[in-house]
């Protein structure tokens, strides 16, 4: 792809590398629009094979679950503790790729014969231990065996602790492991090293669905179960909850599992799942992975940033309507709390930069504070990394402790850099693009310094720069609904997978409508045909835009408006160039 740097400020537009060829191969393959098929060629797809299974894999074509490293001796452990009726432990992680995890082993197994119980982890500062945190619930509950979902690979000290009082663990997660693996009976995980699993973008919940899935397999084969008891196709809808939620890559299997997820809410039978739904307004039989992330997940995630996030799996697995009802009301009271702590902070932070700009002249912004809620942080390095394009770090300390979060730009992977300076950390976890840790207060201004020096030895100027990635050139000739419901075969859209982002050349025929004081509303001819854009956001391009009659090559994504019972096609403007050059 080639890169020119012109049009919105700061904004780098990435131009597709063209394959007239393989392009024309594509089309006749698969009768598609060229558009459709350089779509495919600028997302790096070189094979009709890996075409294909984009297209039309199904969930037959799901890898087999005893692919993953030990899940022999995971099978093997909980069918022991199901025939001697023993308590098992299922641990998860507190956001919501923890708790749909969480919740499809407990339910799993309930529905098998066993008798799970479950914790959530509710880690802050002055209580930063994973696992740990449950040893007295275990003992409590005479659990012997403990499934951790969505966290354990990278603390090996702590599930020594729990080995130490002879209780057997079985680690499922998919964060990066570190060089020690902990001791345990087996470690699922797609990311571990010399692993044969061939996707290793597997989710907490997805790998969850996996164990569950091995399970179904050995108890059919061993007799002990029929072959239609269980119905893994129930728990799809927290799988896509989960993966979704925890910005999975969708892509191979996660985008298998999303598909079919997203079908499942139109008939799950989680009475609290249906009520949270029906609070946020989404008809389930057209859910789409954008109101997961936008209005469902933020709703989940507050209890595990300011609340009890057990309440989380509570509400998946109960079956009574009423109380479904008060705990959907609960979550929603705590979600407008979680806005307004998240409001006032985002202002702190927002202030502090404004006073101090020199912080913007590293390539790397590092924060902390006493005074910030340590579950917003998240949130909070998400909004400034995105903001600044710039990797982020953000500090919530109490008197002795800081839990931080980390969010990234794609040019500076984390888990290297936190590798390097890990020596500062009591520990941390994640993966490249998002992290968190904790750490000694003491060592919180030297860990800040070290990880600013390694960005500004690393970015250049231009990383900085956001970039727009285009993926074809289209003439608005070809823009028609039939085109549109092509362009939906790379729905679900998501991480590494994001809606296509198409270019053309055009004249304004007027000037653009201001909308909502912020947003823009476009009224562009090509060839003496008219569609309507809206840009969101984009107000303070309006003034290079005034004059009527403007060349202009914009980016954006074509769509469908409903109005007065009419549809038309609209286009969706992510960017704008006056005066570009052709490039194709």
């Amino acid at each position: 792809m080639k890169e020119v740097k012109e049009g919105q400020p700061g904004l780098t537009w990435v131009y597709p590398t063209y394959n007239p060829e393989w392009c024309d191969s594509i089309v006749k393959e698969f009768n598609l629009h060229p558009a459709i098929a350089q779509t495919f060629i600028s997302r790096k797809f070189s094979t009709f094979e890996e075409i294909y299974q984009f297209l039309y894999a199904k969930l037959p074509n799901l890898h087999p679950p005893e692919l993953l490293v030990d899940m022999d001796k995971a099978v093997f452990r909980v069918v022991r503790a199901l025939y001697s009726r023993e308590p098992i432990l299922i641990y998860g992680d507190n956001d919501v790729d923890g708790i749909t995890g969480t919740a499809i082993l407990v339910e799993f197994l309930q529905q098998i014969g066993g008798k799970p119980y479950y914790y959530i982890s509710h880690r802050t500062p002055s209580n930063s231990s994973i696992i740990t945190d449950a040893l007295e619930y275990a003992k409590y509950r005479h659990c012997k065996l403990w499934i951790t979902v969505d966290c354990g690979i990278t603390a090996a000290k702590e599930v020594e602790e729990v080995l130490e009082r002879d209780i057997d663990v079985i680690i499922s997660d998919h964060h990066e492991p570190m060089d020690k693996i902990p001791s345990c009976i087996a470690a699922l995980n797609p990311k571990l090293h010399n692993n044969p699993y061939p996707d290793r973008e597997l989710t907490g919940a997805g790998v969850a669905f996996k164990l569950a899935h091995a399970l179904i397999n050995y108890l059919i084969s061993e007799g002990k179960l029929s072959a239609s008891a269980v119905d893994l196709k129930h728990y799809l809808d927290l799988v896509a909850l989960g993966t979704i939620a925890d910005m999975g890559i969708l892509v191979g299997e996660n985008r298998i599992l999303v598909r079919y997820g997203l079908k499942q809410f139109a008939h799950t039978k989680r009475v609290g799942l249906a009520k949270l739904v029906e609070m946020c307004g989404i008809d389930p039989t057209k859910i789409n992975t954008s109101d997961i992330t936008s209005k469902i997940a933020p709703r989940l995630n507050s209890l595990g940033r300011i609340a009890n996030p057990l309440k989380g799996v509570e509400l998946l697995l109960i079956h009574d309507i009423d109380k479904a009802q008060h705990l959907v009301k609960e979550l929603e009271d705590n979600n407008i709390h979680r806005q307004q702590i998240e409001r006032r902070d985002t202002r702190d932070v927002e202030a502090f930069i404004h006073v101090h700009p020199q912080i913007l002249k590293d390539r790397a912004i590092a924060l902390h504070s006493h005074t910030w809620h340590e579950g917003i942080i998240p949130i909070i390095a998400t909004r400034i990394s995105r903001q600044y394009n710039r990797p982020t770090l953000i500090i919530a300390t109490d008197e002795t402790v800081g839990k931080g979060s980390i969010r990234t730009i794609p040019e500076f992977p984390l888990l290297p850099i936190l590798h390097e300076i890990s020596h500062y950390l009591v520990n941390f976890g994640g993966h490249d693009f998002a992290a968190g840790f904790i750490i000694r207060n003491d060592n919180i201004l030297r860990f800040k310094k070290a990880f600013v020096d390694i960005a500004n030895h690393t970015l250049k100027k231009e990383d900085l720069f956001p970039k727009l990635y285009l993926d074809s050139k289209i003439h608005f000739k070809d823009l028609t609904f039939d085109f549109l419901d092509s362009i939906q075969l790379f729905e679900p859209y998501g991480n590494g997978n994001p809606s296509p982002i198409l270019y053309s050349d055009v004249v304004q025929t007027r000037p653009p409508k201001v909308v909502g004081r912020v947003h823009l509303k476009f009224y562009l001819e090509q060839n003496g045909r008219v569609l309507e854009g809206m840009g969101f956001g984009l107000n303070e391009q309006r003034k290079m835009l005034i004059r009527k009659a403007t060349q202009l090559q914009i980016a954006f994504t074509p769509c469908t408006k409903l109005f007065c019972n009419k549809l038309s096609i609209q286009l969706l403007i992510r960017g704008i160039k006056s005066d570009a050059k052709d490039h194709m």
